[in-house]
């Protein structure tokens, strides 16, 4: 499955990009696109996806386990009230 990712913040400077389209293998969750993520970008995306927001389908979603759709966006932490 092909994925639109857009980067904010922290997640565009570990990804050196603000957008790009992710392949990730069958019925992928969010576990699987950080994996993906952590694995072609290395420690500093580790550190957003560990800490950032997943933005999908207009909600911020944290289980893991929730499967990605055609649009993620990854937001970094937020400071701040």
């Amino acid at each position: 499955m092909s994925v639109t990712v857009r980067y904010f913040a922290a997640a565009a400077e570990a990804a050196g990009r603000e957008e790009e389209r992710v392949e990730l293998p069958g019925e992928a969750d969010l576990a699987a696109l950080k994996t993906v993520l952590v694995d072609r970008y290395g420690e500093l995306m580790g550190r957003v996806v560990q800490s950032g927001s997943f933005l999908m389908d207009g909600v911020v979603r944290t289980d893991e386990t929730y499967p990605v759709g055609e649009r993620v966006d990854i937001l970094p932490p937020f400071a701040g009230g």
